[in-house]
C-alpha cells in the first residue's frame, strides 16, 4: 500500500492513477490521516437492457396529485 499526502498526490497524479489502475492500493491522507483511496472502476458484467426491471416498479396512481393544503404554491 502506497500512502501520500495531498500534495504528493497532487504533484504525480497521473503516476497514482496508473499504479491504482495496475492494482496497487493507494491512499492518500491529509494530516496523516487517510481520506481516501484510489481505486480503478469496476466495468459493468454485461451491459444494459432497457425495460430490464419492467413489471418491478409500482407507482401509486395518486403520484402527482396535489397534497391537501398545498394548492396555493403550485
Amino acid at each position: 500500500m502506497s500512502k501520500y499526502n495531498i500534495a504528493e498526490a497532487k504533484a504525480h497524479f497521473s503516476e497514482l492513477v496508473q499504479k491504482a489502475m495496475l492494482g496497487e492500493e493507494v491512499v492518500i491522507a491529509k494530516d496523516n490521516k487517510p481520506v481516501l483511496k484510489l481505486v480503478p472502476l469496476d466495468k459493468p458484467k454485461q451491459p444494459r437492457k432497457p425495460g430490464s426491471a419492467k413489471g418491478q416498479i409500482w407507482m401509486a396512481p395518486d403520484f402527482d396529485a396535489i397534497p391537501e393544503g398545498f394548492e396555493d404554491y403550485v
